[in-house]
């Protein structure tokens, strides 16, 4: 660990204990004025608000995303699923019974169903059973409430929205000078493309990343400035840079998701070397790159050699988004710590002060890199390798001061926050 960064890490612990700032107070004060913003360049550092402002407001909701903007978000990310007659929503997954009250709909019993999703069995109820009218019969709920049980308070009260009308909303809110971007998400492309059925056993067939790019068409949000487009699947993004975006006439920037490189694998790889497709004509010299060629076996870990990355950068990806838990690497701590004082002990990691190599080989590659997720409540946050318990805001700060240009954020207004921070510190 650089000086530097020490320095940060200390300063940005020290600002904490002087303030008092905690990101599990503030959403009534910060809901109820815009954040302060600056006309000022914020040197390409952007913050990006995961499902909108998740830790305020249930995930996935026009009301979650106008919250993001409202606190200072460059970006808002949707997560994107299809229904049954084609139409792109926000949901973290296919499977909704975590996120909305489909449950309590008698009239949709008979739609509960086991399925495998990117070799994952999950039994309930799925986007691509009910068409978009049924879908809007729904309500959002909080898909985590015994971490935040602020949150359900909103139960009941939100429709799921399209892509369209998130689309919509940050047009809407782009105004006095400032953008508002999207950052979409293809969620299990291969399933839907190649593998999903529906519930009657036909065949889904869809393509994510057409419907995305089609609705951006449709919209007139084609600022490459204001788009990016992640999957954690490689042959999604490849078709979008290849294919689609060329056939619509439109460029947006792609970035790569990993999933933890030490054991989980892109699933179209799996199901592609799986069903004996054409490994080289899909990936092209990323199979030869990839040592003994790209199998059933691969990991996110065979994408993280400089040449892999170098390949990413030069034939489709702009960016990565890579789980920060890989970038800086965490023990387990036992017993866990009550870091924050409230009778619960949830602190659970502390980082081993090291970090990943792939950070440096994205940035050496020219690569943007976009760790995910910041979130403030304890049971996310990890304390430094010296043992301080670090904040969602500190622990912004220290990987802001490792390199990297932006990151998802479940409290945007802390990621504004870990931004002025550190741009003050970096001042000459």
């Amino acid at each position: 660990m650089s000086l530097r960064t020490k320095l940060t890490s200390m300063l940005c612990a020290t600002a904490l204990l002087a303030v008092g700032a905690s990101a599990f107070a503030q959403e009534s004060a910060l809901a109820a004025k815009p954040a302060r913003h600056h006309d000022d360049d914020h040197h390409g550092l952007i913050v990006i608000g995961h499902r909108g402002a998740s830790g305020y407001r249930p995930e996935h909701t026009l009301e979650s995303y106008r919250l993001a903007i409202r606190q200072g978000a460059d970006f808002i990310e949707p997560d994107l699923v299809a229904t049954k007659d084609g139409v792109l929503v926000a949901r973290h997954e296919n499977e909704i019974s975590g996120t909305t009250d489909v449950a309590d709909h008698p009239e949709f019993a008979n739609r509960r169903t086991t399925k495998t999703v990117d070799g994952v069995k999950l039994t309930g109820w799925f986007t691509e059973d009910f068409t978009l009218a049924e879908i809007k019969t729904l309500r959002a709920k909080e898909r985590i409430p015994a971490i935040r049980p602020g949150n359900t308070r909103y139960d009941g009260r939100f429709q799921i929205p399209t892509f369209a009308e998130v689309v919509q909303l940050a047009k809407r809110e782009s105004r006095n000078g400032r953008p508002v971007g999207i950052y979409p998400e293809t969620k299990h492309p291969t399933y839907f493309a190649k593998e999903g059925r529906r519930i009657d056993g036909t065949p889904i067939h869809v393509s994510l990343g057409t419907k995305l790019i089609e609705t951006l068409v449709a919209e007139g949000f084609t600022d490459s400035r204001r788009v990016f487009i992640q999957s954690f699947d490689v042959e999604n993004l490849l078709e979008l840079k290849k294919r689609i975006m060329p056939s619509a006439g439109v460029s947006f920037p792609l970035v790569q998701l990993y999933d933890d490189i030490n054991s989980a694998k892109p699933y179209d790889m799996v199901y592609n070397a799986t069903h004996g497709e054409d490994l080289a004509g899909i990936y092209g010299e990323l199979n030869q790159r990839i040592e003994g060629g790209i199998s059933a076996d691969t990991t996110y870990g065979a994408l993280v050699s400089q040449s892999v990355l170098n390949w990413m950068k030069a034939n489709y990806a702009s960016g990565i988004g890579p789980w920060k838990s890989n970038l800086l690497p965490r023990t387990t701590l036992d017993p866990k710590v009550d870091a924050n004082g409230d009778g619960k002990a949830e602190l659970a990691t502390r980082n081993t002060g090291a970090v990943h190599p792939m950070l440096a080989r994205a940035l050496k590659a020219g690569l943007l890199v976009h760790p995910y997720t910041l979130r403030a409540e304890e049971s996310f946050l990890t304390q430094t390798a010296n043992g301080v318990s670090q904040s969602a805001l500190c622990e912004a700060v220290q990987l802001y001061s490792l390199g990297v240009q932006g990151m998802f954020f479940d409290q945007p207004d802390v990621g504004v926050a870990a931004r002025e921070i550190f741009l003050d510190l970096s001042k000459p």
